[in-house]
């Protein structure tokens, strides 16, 4: 016999699978997630169009609004890579000579061991829905890309985690930073290697950051080069995959020398390298870029933010707190009081971010 099969009845058995404990709330961010490991599982390494492709096909025909699940699941694929579920690397080269460019991996499963004691678990087992006991599993916590786990009392939970496989990390290591500079030693560097570079001509399609432009609207800061002279942030396209970050110099709107970015021997992503170097070019030129700070009632300190910031900042703040979307900002993070002090510290000394005043400051749209 033939029966009907409700959509929200598909969603509700898939996440009884993927040990979303709790109310249902069909195919939100906690279990867009969970399918994204799960199909970064079967299908890394790939590139990041296919993995998006192969679950948009899965759950296109099970979603109210199909047409936002590309971009909701873009922005899930920048968190994993962000926690550490899913490893971005660039001009690699698989079993296929042909297929270079930049591909994402299935991390190893790992754990970071907080301070407080709890637990934020990392990586993806490939071809496998139940990798931990159940007793283990039943208590994870989700929040879009991150999951946490509470030991119980006396328990040794990192030596369970351990015996099940699992890497220990320790927090230093995961969220190594660069070296901490001035702005304008980051920037002299960075012009030396550009300077190295031969001379090229114009490139189709090149975009650049505009410094004139406001901070705090980081969507409006994008441009074609038109009078524009000096040092910019630049995305170039290729034919396949994302436009390519890179490093340029232009003169009276004329493409001068162009530099890829990440720099050789630089570990974190093309993205990190442009975003951190845009935060030195704003503050060599006096108009710093922005975050903001509100002190609540429940002992917590929510920081916003107007612009991307590199992935080993915001690993902190995925340590020390939960990611959450406020009006007026690309994003925000929400952490205890007594570590926003050392955070608002550390936002200065490495990006050179300074709080806004006013409301009136910020315009992301």
């Amino acid at each position: 016999m033939i029966s009907v099969v409700a959509p929200e009845d598909i969603v509700r058995y898939c996440r009884s699978l993927l040990d979303l404990q709790g109310e249902d709330h069909g195919i939100d961010d906690n279990f867009l997630a969970a399918m994204l490991r799960r199909t970064a599982g079967t299908h890394c390494p790939c590139s990041r169009a296919v993995l998006r492709a192969a679950l948009v096909e899965s759950l296109g025909h099970l979603d109210d609004e199909p047409s936002t699940l590309p971009t909701r699941i873009e922005s899930l694929v920048d968190d994993l890579i962000v926690v550490g579920d899913l490893l971005e690397l660039t001009e690699v080269t698989t079993g296929e000579e042909e297929a270079k460019g930049t591909w994402v991996f299935a991390a190893p499963p790992s754990f970071v061991e907080r301070k407080s004691g709890s637990i934020f678990l990392t990586g993806i087992v490939p071809d496998q829905d139940v990798w931990l006991p159940e007793d283990i599993r039943s208590r994870i916590g989700f929040s879009r890309g991150t999951r946490s786990i509470k030991p119980g009392d006396g328990e040794d939970l990192v030596s369970r985690l351990v015996s099940e496989g699992l890497s220990k990390l320790s927090e230093t290591t995961w969220l190594k930073a660069p070296k901490t500079l001035a702005p304008d030693n980051a920037l002299a560097k960075a012009r030396q290697r550009l300077a190295k570079e031969q001379q090229c001509g114009p490139v189709q399609g090149l975009e650049i950051i505009d410094p004139e432009t406001k901070p705090t609207y980081y969507k409006g800061r994008w441009t074609s080069p038109k009078d524009h002279s000096g040092l910019f942030v630049a995305r170039r396209p290729q034919e396949f995959g994302a436009p390519l970050w890179c490093l340029v110099e232009i003169h009276s709107g004329i493409l001068k020398r162009i530099l890829d970015l990440p720099f050789r021997g630089y570990r974190w992503r093309g993205c990190d390298a442009a975003w951190h170097l845009q935060m030195a070019i704003d503050s060599e030129r006096g108009v710093p870029q922005r975050y903001k700070v509100d002190h609540r009632d429940d002992g917590t300190c929510r920081l916003s933010f107007y612009s991307p910031i590199p992935l080993w900042a915001e690993r902190r703040l995925m340590i020390l707190g939960k990611k959450c979307q406020v009006e007026k900002s690309l994003f925000a993070y929400e952490i205890s009081a007594d570590e926003a002090v050392q955070e608002e510290e550390f936002l200065r000394e490495n990006f050179w971010i300074v709080p806004v005043d006013t409301d009136s400051e910020v315009r992301i749209a």
